[in-house]
């Protein structure tokens, strides 16, 4: 690894305050230090960098030049993730604070719905849920564990298997005794309304259209009706019998058990992609993280046996 030519943080501490002030007393009171004082830390820095980063005004002020603007920029970015890596640092290994990411539908269909029985087999556990269509990034987000829904190979990452992922259409029982619209095989789905999920970022995620022609049915347009940002909108959609959504076994909740939805139908398609719980290979065996990782495999597995 090439050694990194950085310049002093404490230069780079005055000139951040100072550029986010324009003053460069007040970016001393805010550092307890002189005017004079930051003053001599960004000159230091000009000096180090060879480049102006601010222009000195007749009224004592001071302005930005262009390369100042983008580099106090890149810098409050940079002392932002110091600030939270190093705060991740001075978390003691016993804390029993655990932030758990996840995406939204998932939290919302799987794993809240569970989180009192967390909390019965632990109830020192302390859990935060934070919800992100993007893969959690652990060196810059104050993020224990995370849920993704993938292939399971990650870099530097402890991943293990949740539950894999099966694709079926549900309805309202309603729809099930139209003569006029029979729906008792796959084929039939043409006499009725489906109902879509928009899954932007999600890697591999089965469509109607992929759904279908895995079905063996090519005979369907499936490019019309409703659209949904998340699997619960549609599900719900669907449960007030507004047409056909395309259920997942991880993310179906209740809705089955509880009678709002049905399978009208057995078929349904394995999806290519995962729920894997992930965690950095450094912190896994933090009792808080081995704890809840142990917890959401029981529950996945529970999850298993009752589908």
């Amino acid at each position: 690894m090439p050694r990194r030519h950085l310049p002093p943080l404490t230069s780079l501490r005055a000139f951040e305050a100072a550029a986010r002030h324009l003053n460069f007393e007040r970016a001393g009171d805010e550092l307890a230090v002189t005017a004079s004082a930051v003053g001599q830390q960004v000159k230091s820095l000009e000096t180090w960098l060879r480049r102006p980063l601010f222009v000195r005004l007749p009224s004592k002020g001071v302005a930005l030049t262009g390369i100042g603007q983008r580099y106090a920029a890149s810098i409050a970015q940079l002392l932002d993730q110091l600030d939270e890596a190093t705060a991740r640092a001075l978390r003691p290994d016993t804390s029993n604070v655990l932030t758990v990411s996840t995406m939204p539908s998932f939290a919302l269909s799987w794993l809240i719905p569970r989180l009192g029985s967390l909390k019965e087999r632990h109830p020192e556990l302390e859990v935060r849920i934070s919800v992100s269509l993007s893969l959690t990034d652990f060196t810059r987000e104050d993020v224990d564990v995370a849920v993704r829904y993938g292939r399971g190979t990650y870099q530097g990452l402890r991943s293990e298997l949740l539950m894999e992922e099966n694709f079926f259409p549900v309805c309202s029982a309603s729809l099930l005794n139209d003569p006029a619209r029979p729906l008792r095989q796959p084929a039939d789905l043409r006499h009725h309304t489906l109902l879509h999920e928009i899954a932007e970022g999600i890697p591999d995620y089965v469509t109607w259209v992929q759904w279908l022609a895995l079905a063996g049915v090519d005979d369907i347009d499936a490019s019309h009706g409703p659209r949904f940002s998340h699997t619960f909108l549609a599900l719900q959609a669907a449960s007030s019998g507004q047409g056909i959504a395309l259920a997942t076994s991880a993310l179906i909740g209740d809705y089955l058990d509880a009678g709002r939805l049905v399978r009208p139908f057995p078929h349904q398609v394995k999806s290519s992609h995962q729920y894997y719980v992930v965690c950095p290979e450094a912190s896994a065996d933090r009792p808080a993280i081995a704890a809840f990782r142990n917890w959401i495999r029981d529950e996945a597995a529970a999850h298993l046996d009752q589908h």
